[in-house]
């Protein structure tokens, strides 16, 4: 039976370069290691840099390098225009991942793949308009502190969600507002939503800017037909969020 051919481990290559700087042969380092000639000889010339000659630590990146035969997104053309079409439309990875499969009625693809192949593109190309394929528009992955704690300590006479009406708990009362914004992937665009507990009314309004005085003007223009309407008060709690930190301006 043939031989069992074994790719060469840093130990190895630490080796040959041990070996070649001593001034041996390809056939005694071929001996030493119980390696054919060939191999050693093709170890030297393939992996050898112009400047540093051989080193095991850059043979041992050169060799990862050539094994490394791009993400599956760089192979496959028709997957990647797939892919780059469902985050074009404003998608996230996992959607786009969740969608594929459905359709195909089997895993195409992790989410985890195509955020790697958006911030490989990134890195590779310095290109950033790669970043706007995602849903937060970020070039490089990872949360981004803030320092001096949470935002909502900061917010001028702050009443809790535990401190409000026990009225407006289980929706019996009418009247009881909450109010929130939901933000989308493109800048400049948002959406203030004010939301009535007890008949499920909803009215929303876009909006182009969240500072907060803004957002406290865009409450009270809403509430004033309604207290023309009927004479129930209306208390409304807003989520502690920067935008809304005029809630008591509004109320």
């Amino acid at each position: 039976m043939g031989r069992t051919y074994e790719q060469l481990s840093l130990d190895d290559r630490c080796e040959i370069a041990r070996l070649s700087a001593n001034g041996s042969s390809v056939r005694q380092i071929a001996a030493a290691l119980d390696r054919s000639p060939s191999t050693i000889s093709r170890e030297l010339n393939r992996n050898r840099g112009r400047q540093v000659g051989y080193r095991p630590g850059y043979a041992q990146q050169q060799t990862r390098a050539r094994r490394w035969k791009g993400s599956r997104l760089e192979r496959d053309a028709s997957l990647r225009r797939e892919v780059l079409a469902g985050l074009s439309r404003g998608w996230s990875p996992e959607q786009v991942a969740g969608r594929l499969a459905r359709d195909h009625g089997r895993k195409v693809i992790s989410y985890e793949s195509i955020y790697r192949f958006i911030y490989a593109q990134i890195t590779r190309t310095t290109d950033f308009k790669w970043r706007r394929y995602l849903p937060r528009g970020k070039s490089k992955r990872g949360h981004r502190g803030k320092r001096g704690g949470s935002p909502a300590s900061f917010i001028e006479g702050r009443v809790s969600l535990t401190e409000r009406p026990v009225e407006a708990a289980d929706r019996k009362v009418p009247g009881h507002w909450e109010a929130d914004l939901m933000m989308f992937s493109k800048y400049r665009q948002a959406i203030l939503a004010v939301h009535e507990r007890t008949s499920r009314l909803l009215l929303a309004v876009p909006i182009e800017r969240k500072l907060a005085p803004g957002i406290a003007g865009h409450l009270v223009r809403l509430f004033k037909p309604s207290h023309k309407r009927c004479d129930v008060a209306s208390p409304s709690t807003t989520a502690p969020n920067s935008p809304l930190t005029c809630h008591c301006r509004a109320s």
